[in-house]
């Protein structure tokens, strides 16, 4: 099983918005994305929920996931 990072928080200060903004703007719950701010390497996320995130910074979900280990 692969390991991953998500880029939120660089997305995030590219565009000036806190991870409150995000929540808003993704409509992806703040616990759940300060979690996967807080974790530096992830084996599972939600789909739904780093699509809409993605969608929110309007990048692909390729650009969003670093993949750390496979």
């Amino acid at each position: 099983m692969g390991l991953v990072r998500l880029r939120i928080k660089e997305f995030a200060a590219e565009k000036g918005w806190t991870l409150k903004e995000l929540s808003e703007r993704s409509d992806v719950p703040h616990s759940t994305i300060r979690s996967y701010v807080r974790r530096d390497r992830m084996a599972t996320i939600d789909y739904a929920a780093v699509f809409k995130i993605a969608r929110a910074f309007d990048v692909a979900i390729e650009d969003l996931v670093e993949i750390l280990e496979e």
